[in-house]
């Protein structure tokens, strides 16, 4: 035998016994569980109400104005959304006031509806009524509709309250 016949055996032996062990090669596999929960969640967010300056005809007509409420919750998620009688000593849900600053004592009627009619009053489990929905996922507007109604002028001040609005789901 010549040397090249060898080395071309040897060469082949390799190969056929490379291609051999490939084709005995096996897979094994295994599963693995991927998840995700998605948890009912909410979020509120509330834009200032200011019903601007009144005049003398506060005496005779009310005062109208309206803001929101950014409401976001998971879709599916159920909610309830209540505001509460502001901070002003004396104020009551169903009779909320606004209060003068410093030493005035005075105080100035407003109410909070949830109909663009201003007859139903948004409120708390303490009276009024709330406001219900479904999240969607996606930031849903509220409108809150605000009234100080015709009352007798009090004196010239800045009068405010503030309002606590929840959710509840």
């Amino acid at each position: 035998m010549n040397y090249s016949k060898i080395v071309r055996a040897v060469i082949m032996s390799a190969f056929i016994g490379c291609v051999s062990l490939s084709a005995q090669a096996t897979n094994k596999t295994a599963t693995f569980l991927v998840s995700l929960t998605v948890s009912s969640d909410c979020s509120i967010s509330a834009n200032a109400l200011p019903f601007g300056t009144a005049t003398s005809a506060l005496a005779t007509s009310p005062i109208n104005q309206t803001t929101t409420l950014s409401v976001t919750c998971s879709n599916g998620t159920s909610y309830t959304l209540s505001l509460d009688k502001g901070t002003t000593t004396g104020s009551t849900v169903t009779a909320r006031l606004l209060a003068g600053t410093g030493s005035n004592v005075q105080t100035v009627q407003y109410q909070l509806y949830s109909d663009s009619g201003r007859s139903t009053i948004w409120g708390d489990t303490s009276g009024g009524s709330t406001v219900s929905g479904t999240g969607s996922g996606s930031a849903q507007s509220i409108t809150i509709y605000g009234q100080v109604p015709a009352q007798t002028i009090p004196t010239a001040d800045n009068y405010s309250s503030t309002e606590t609005a929840t959710i509840t789901f």
